[in-house]
């Protein structure tokens, strides 16, 4: 079985069971009683008895149906036991068979739906209580109650035979994300379709929490595969599509929805040449910047709407190859793969320049590059000369230069595992390929460049991150703690970077500031400018002077962190010498001081004041967060404090930083900024503070 970009091919000539019982040397043929023409297919050993063997066989020719077979014999004989298309129904999916590891009569089939027979496959029950989209079982094989099963959602574990189940929903973070977009809330919230599941849109952070819970986060619009499309300054009304075309538009503030198709037609089964419009499995929808309540389909032509999709029109032509012969039935050649992830011909990204007016560039699933700069008046074909068929994953305009734009292509479908990035630098006239140092087998799907520093490049890949200092002319790998999964997209967004995984949920990097002004060769005593810090009441486990953070809780996503975050590079200082850091206010007041050395002010007694936070000296870079407070107050044992010894928090406005050791000395500075959700005026904030400093 194979997949091709345009079809699913489960089997055919050729395909057949066999046995070796020599190790591998030779093997025989096991055909009496199996189908003469076999597509994809299972076979599994009973644990109980090794001469039963179950065979899950897909074969649908006129003569013979597929379904589940078994010998009693170790393979010589087979009778087919049942012919329930459920076994086989999405043959190159699925099929998966698992007889239970102490009764030879119960079998386990993986499909859709999990399927169990406890008569040797004859009769069937499904198994309910998880998510559905069966792919993996493990059974205990010394307690066959014991069971872990896999499936679109996640892993679930029972102890009663399948009775019940352990909760799939939030206890790992397995989410398949698809796209990426953000609004410009507080906290944004980050917006994506979910593989087999509602899309979803989640807070970037839990304000007035500690981490990032269910109570962060909710559905959107569209399905699994949805692009997510509205105004990042007003997200009221999203619109999120998914398979065959389908957008639903949904009114957040009213939970309701409606859909707005272009061409209402059900196309599920039909052969793709016989659509009106030809849409990707992941059809690309985007907000126009530049077009007032406009927003843009991708099917073979792009689509748009100036009216919430009342009615829509085609703003270009047929912006692919258009090959009819791969426009045919999506599965072969026993079983048709009817949802429409095998559409081909299809547009799979669009994008609007963020800074050019009108312009709008476009990719295609078979390796089309056009551009309109007239808002789709007029098309060009800038597809990299000599670009071999192959998906258009992701475009991105510099940020810096409209001129300059990039392309994550990939080959995959094909059995071609080589990254292919390109650039061009004058409209797409000419391109480069960028992809050197990043390995075969990462191959690419998605590029980005910092929207700060020109030339700052990430990749994402099947196998990981990557990131150029140099405008793609070489790569490294940018891991970090990331878990090694596939990255489909990234996005930059309010100086972070946000990964969405397929397979290990969303991630996002806080601090960008600091890799924007990293000189790999910085050897002596450096403070990066920080980022801007929002006061507010949120608590993070990322608050401490540690620069060794897992990244990840059991249960919850990580909060940023709540302060100013400094990062400061060192050279190697002996034991002797200290590094301090002074905080002072926009007149030039000292507000706090920390100090690389532990706190001797404040000795540890019952009830005592905490020490102060401690400075790391370690060579290279560090890491500080300074949580926006005075100096903690000094205490008195034995004496009951109805409150806290902190101190007070300083109010939104500009501080100087200033680090120093020995001779040496580096100055910085850094902005708090007021909480957009809090009714407070400056004059409040002054009060307060003129209060707790009296």
């Amino acid at each position: 079985h194979q997949r091709l970009p345009w079809k699913v091919v489960s089997g055919g000539p050729g395909s057949g069971l066999y046995k070796s019982s020599d190790g591998g040397d030779t093997w025989e043929r096991m055909q009496t009683g199996l189908p003469k023409e076999m597509g994809k297919m299972a076979i599994a050993v009973s644990r109980a008895n090794s001469d039963k063997i179950y065979a899950l066989i897909e074969s649908d020719s006129e003569k013979e149906q597929g379904g589940l077979f078994v010998s009693e014999d170790a393979g010589k004989n087979w009778n087919k036991v049942s012919s329930n298309h459920k076994l086989v129904q999405r043959a190159w999916y699925y099929i998966e068979v698992f007889p239970d590891t102490q009764d030879e009569n119960t079998v386990y089939v993986l499909s859709a739906p999990a399927l169990r027979s406890i008569d040797g496959g004859n009769t069937w029950e499904d198994i309910s209580g998880t998510h559905g989209d069966y792919h993996d079982l493990w059974i205990n094989p010394y307690n066959s109650k014991n069971m872990a099963i896999a499936d679109d959602g996640g892993v679930a574990v029972t102890f009663n035979r399948g009775k019940s189940w352990s909760l799939q929903s939030n206890n790992m973070p397995t989410a398949q994300f698809y796209r990426i977009n953000a609004d410009n809330k507080f906290p944004y919230r980050i917006y994506a379709g979910q593989q087999d599941n509602t899309s979803v849109r989640i807070e970037n952070m839990a304000n007035g929490g500690w981490a990032i819970t269910d109570r962060n986060w909710t559905y959107s619009a569209g399905g699994e595969s949805a692009f997510l499309a509205f105004d990042p300054n007003n997200p009221k009304i999203v619109l999120g599509g998914s398979y065959l075309g389908t957008i639903e538009a949904l009114n957040n503030e009213a939970a309701a929805s409606t859909n707005i198709m272009a061409a209402p037609i059900q196309y599920l089964a039909r052969n793709t040449y016989d659509m009106k419009y030809r849409f990707n499995w992941n059809a690309p929808i985007i907000w126009a910047k530049h077009e007032p309540n406009t927003y843009y389909h991708g099917a073979q032509v792009l689509l748009r709407t100036r009216d919430l999709g009342q009615t829509w029109e085609e703003a270009s032509p047929d912006l692919t190859r258009n090959e009819k012969e791969k426009q045919g039935k999506g599965g072969g050649p026993y079983t048709n793969e009817a949802v429409g992830a095998e559409n081909y011909g299809t547009l799979s990204y669009v994008l609007e320049s963020p800074n050019d007016k009108g312009a709008i560039w476009t990719g295609s699933d078979d390796g089309f590059v056009y551009l309109t700069r007239d808002f789709g008046k007029t098309w060009k074909n800038v597809t990299p000369t000599g670009l071999t068929e192959c998906l258009i994953n992701a475009i991105e305009v510099s940020p810096h230069d409209p001129a300059t734009a990039y392309i994550a292509t990939t080959r995959y479908k094909f059995n071609d595992f080589t990254p292919g990035l390109y650039k061009t630098t004058d409209y797409g006239k000419t391109w480069v390929n960028i992809s050197k140092g990043i390995p075969t087998g990462a191959y690419t799907r998605v590029v980005r460049e910092d929207d700060v520093r020109k030339g700052l490049l990430y990749a994402g890949t099947e196998t990981g991150m990557y990131m150029s200092w140099n405008g793609g002319t070489s790569w490294q790998l940018f891991q970090l703690n990331l878990p090694v999964t596939p990255i489909t997209d990234l996005k930059v967004h309010q100086g972070d970077l946000i990964v969405s995984t397929m397979g290990r949920a969303f991630w996002i990097l806080d601090d960008l500031n600091v890799i924007r002004q990293h000189i790999p060769t910085e050897q002596s005593l450096k403070l990066y400018q920080p980022e801007p810090a929002i006061t507010g009441n949120w608590g993070s486990q990322l608050n401490g002077s540690s620069s060794d953070f897992k990244g990840s809780d059991l249960f919850s996503g990580v909060n940023p962190a709540n302060g100013v975050v400094l990062y400061y590079n060192l050279p190697k200082l002996p034991d002797s010498v200290h590094v301090t850091m002074d905080i002072l206010d926009a007149a030039g007041n000292l507000v706090n001081t920390f100090i690389s050395k532990r706190d001797a002010a404040h000795k540890s007694y019952d009830g005592g004041p905490p020490a102060a936070p401690q400075l790391n000296k370690m060579k290279g870079l560090n890491r500080f967060v300074w949580n926006m407070r005075y100096p903690i107050m000094a205490g008195v044992p034995d004496v009951y404090i109805e409150g806290s010894y902190r101190g007070h928090k300083a109010s939104p406005g500009q501080y100087s930083v200033i680090m120093k050791y020995d001779k040496a000395e580096s100055k910085t500075s850094c902005t708090i900024l007021p909480n957009p959700l809090y009714d407070v005026t400056p004059e409040m904030y002054a009060e307060y503070h003129n209060m707790m400093s009296g």
